[in-house]
């Protein structure tokens, strides 16, 4: 496979069984994208969509995702943003930077999970019946 520098995004429901280089899904419905790796490995990419992990951004005709893809954890290690639509590629990190980003990803989605739960007098509150006086 080929290294891509363009993404079309494509609605759909579900993803196929077999992803086409150069497209992002994008599943509403099931708040995620996936794409086939940009540096042409060929590997499947998977991005959540929520406040504590991946947003979106459709202008009618491109999508941008934030933060930028990190693939860590496949053999090529790739880094990379996409912006309206376009790859751009970060450099190479070293397994520290990698242990770092990682770790900072972790913290963030705690406390973006934590953050948008309900406080506990919150979730009392739904229990019982309302008294007005």
């Amino acid at each position: 496979m080929t290294a891509q520098d363009t993404l079309r995004p494509v609605f759909t429901e579900t993803f196929p069984p077999t992803m086409d280089a150069g497209v992002l899904y994008v599943s509403i419905p099931y708040r995620t994208c996936g794409h086939l790796c940009c540096c042409g490995c060929g590997h499947e990419v998977i991005t959540p969509l929520s406040p504590a992990q991946w947003s979106i951004i459709y202008d009618g005709e491109n999508v941008s995702l934030t933060p930028s893809i990190g693939n860590w954890v496949l053999p090529c290690q790739s880094h990379y943003w996409i912006r309206n639509g376009r790859v751009r590629f970060s450099r190479r990190y070293s397994a520290v930077e990698i242990a770092q980003n990682r770790e900072r990803d972790r913290r963030e989605l705690v406390q973006g999970t934590q953050e948008a739960r309900p406080r506990p007098l919150a979730r009392l509150r739904r229990y019982l019946p309302l008294r007005r006086r």
